[in-house]
């Protein structure tokens, strides 16, 4: 009697134990990150702060921005932070994501770096250096345009900053697109080169097309509506944690993505808002701005409602340069609805810098 006591009894807290689990058990989102950057990480610091509510956030860095949106597109994951110009291929090639919010624009980050003994005038005909179908393209495009240069007066060498580097010293390159530390590098090793244009140029950021950007897998919106809102919210919660305790975040933000501490800084700055050379944040009274979900301008003399006029320009952009040949509806994969709710539930964050 007394064995059978004792094996109910152990029997009855395992199941309590088990119903506890089942009841404090947090639904799983898969969030990705398209490459190591701090601007993605609001919401891992939201993650470890326990403000995502019902939910777990799984994270997966790719260092493979199109690999990401494959698996955004196949529903290996929910969630997807990356940059806004791929928006445009999105509904070109059918893929089932959406644009949900703009988190920042580059601030300065992007340039273009043109070499010494070479000026607008006599760039055609010469070689000129940037990433296809990224960023990078777009900024030299606009360059070259504001100097009545058409994309096919010139010939375009497809490499990354580190990449051309060597090319740009060696006189290969008549300009490239730049960041630091390889700005720095060129700037250092060929005296009389330069930076022309960068990304916190008023023109340039009155675009809007160089932007940090949130997507979502449109089933997971459609079938987990609840879950799409939570998290979205979870990314600004994020912020709001890390203007407040800039330093700390930081350095979760470091250890999060395996930078040097000091290299965050040079990214995000630490008055909990921006940095000239780096990026600009959001808050989320400027994002649903952008998404013309609520009253008011966005920051950079973009008009309310300013994200699809942004992507379309992109598109505009892509035809010019050859990377698409449709002019597509970019609406089709934008979805400012979740930032609706979140606005019409009443929640509102304005951050200035401290």
């Amino acid at each position: 009697m007394m064995r059978l006591f004792k094996t109910m009894m152990t029997a009855a807290v395992l199941a309590g134990g088990l119903s506890a689990a089942a009841v404090n058990a947090k639904e799983t989102v898969n969030v990705g990150i398209c490459v190591s950057w701090p601007g993605y990480s609001m919401m891992k610091l939201a993650s470890e702060q326990d403000l995502t509510g019902d939910y777990e956030l799984n994270f997966t860095i790719f260092e493979d921005p199109l690999g990401g949106h494959s698996a955004l597109a196949a529903g290996q994951i929910d969630v997807y932070g990356c940059t806004s110009e791929y928006t445009p291929l999105a509904v070109d090639r059918g893929t089932d994501v959406a644009i949900v919010a703009d988190l920042n624009p580059s601030y300065g980050v992007d340039h273009i770096v043109m070499a010494a003994d070479t000026d607008p005038q006599s760039i055609a005909g010469k070689k000129v250096a940037a990433p296809q179908a990224y960023i990078g393209n777009l900024l030299m495009g606009l360059w070259l345009d504001d100097n009545g240069i058409k994309p096919d007066d010139v010939e375009w060498v497809n490499l990354n900053a580190d990449e051309a580097v060597g090319p740009m010293i060696s006189g290969d390159l008549a300009a490239g697109y730049m960041y630091e530390p390889w700005i720095s590098k060129v700037l250092e090793a060929m005296p009389g080169a330069s930076s022309v244009v960068n990304t916190e140029d008023e023109e340039m950021l009155k675009t809007g097309i160089f932007m940090d950007a949130l997507y979502m897998n449109k089933n997971f919106i459609k079938e987990n509506r609840k879950a799409a809102v939570a998290v979205l919210k979870a990314r600004w919660d994020g912020l709001a944690y890390w203007h407040e305790n800039t330093a700390a975040a930081n350095k979760q933000i470091a250890k999060f993505l395996q930078w040097p501490e000091e290299d965050i800084a040079y990214v995000v700055g630490t008055n909990g808002k921006y940095l000239s050379g780096g990026i600009y944040l959001y808050d989320f009274d400027e994002s649903a701005r952008m998404c013309g979900v609520l009253d008011g301008e966005p920051p950079f003399g973009i008009a309310n409602g300013g994200m699809t006029d942004a992507l379309a320009l992109t598109n505009d952009w892509w035809i010019k340069l050859g990377v698409m040949e449709n002019k597509v509806d970019v609406s089709e994969a934008v979805d400012c609805s979740l930032m609706a709710d979140l606005v019409k539930s009443g929640y509102r964050q304005s951050l200035s810098a401290r």
